[in-house]
């Protein structure tokens, strides 16, 4: 995978946690982009997550069954350009420990990049930060959620916009999904078709363009990510009201959630043929 680094802006590495992917239909045809995928990454995983688990590039590329030269990674949140949209056959953006309502500027830079790119037709999905930071980009609301923490494994409701939906459109009505985060899209932009909803989150995921979408949960997330995370914020949790141990022992596989990401290449590839 290659990541491109703050300090000399280019460079490819290999990644060690994982040296083959899944060698059926799924990688034949991500062998049919014609140009790298970006991964934008906002942030980190935790210390104690990251030691254990690798980060969050890693997790997405093996969620999307790409090989480590199929991915370009660019660390935003470190102040490194990406590269220009029609260099790129699709852009996944990841979760932050950041928040969209701060308006960071290296966050503001990345907003005019989205935007570029949905103006040349780039396909892109936003997970977590990135999905609140294309409705942002777009014209939406961002901000803490009033009904609080949304942690561990929920299901998702599928709305009636969905139906027809590429990326979206055969998902059942409920699906399971991992999910973490304090600040929600709290009005979606205008032009913007709502396709899933939560108990908690009435903006799980957003369509805001044919090929732009952005997911609230995690689809990158395993078990062990979702355990881990319960873990290390088990204090602030657990002070909040809820029971870290209880909501760990309820995460659950999310396998709908998580073919999202391999169906979003397909979409990719699709549209580079």
């Amino acid at each position: 995978m290659q990541e491109v680094e703050a300090n000399s802006k280019a460079g490819s590495t290999d990644e060690p946690h994982e040296g083959l992917v899944n060698r059926g239909s799924e990688l034949l045809r991500a062998a049919a982009l014609k140009r790298p995928l970006l991964i934008m990454q906002t942030g980190t995983s935790l210390p104690a997550i990251r030691e254990r688990h690798g980060d969050f590039p890693e997790w997405f590329r093996r969620g999307l069954g790409l090989t480590p030269p199929q991915v370009v990674c660019v660390r935003v949140d470190a102040g490194v350009a990406p590269p220009p949209p029609r260099h790129v056959a699709a852009v996944v953006i990841t979760g932050s420990a950041a928040m969209v309502s701060e308006h960071l500027d290296w966050s503001e830079r990345a907003v005019d990049w989205l935007r570029t790119a949905a103006d040349v037709g780039t396909p892109m999905l936003g997970v977590c930060y990135g999905h609140q930071l294309l409705a942002h980009a777009f014209g939406g609301h961002v901000d803490y959620n009033p009904r609080g923490r949304e942690i561990g494994t929920v299901n998702i409701e599928r709305l009636p916009a969905a139906a027809d939906d590429a990326l979206f459109g055969t998902l059942p009505p409920v699906f399971r999904a991992q999910t973490t985060h304090l600040q929600s899209v709290l009005r979606p932009p205008s032009a913007a078709a709502v396709l899933a909803r939560s108990t908690l989150d009435d903006c799980q995921a957003l369509r805001h363009a044919p090929h732009v979408w952005g997911v609230q949960f995690h689809p990158e997330f395993g078990v062990a990510h979702m355990r881990g995370y319960l873990r290390e914020r088990a204090d602030a949790v657990n002070g909040e009201g809820l029971d870290a141990q209880r909501l760990s022992r309820q995460v659950g596989a999310s396998p709908d959630a998580r073919a999202l990401l391999r169906r979003f290449v397909r979409i990719a590839a699709d549209i580079h043929r």
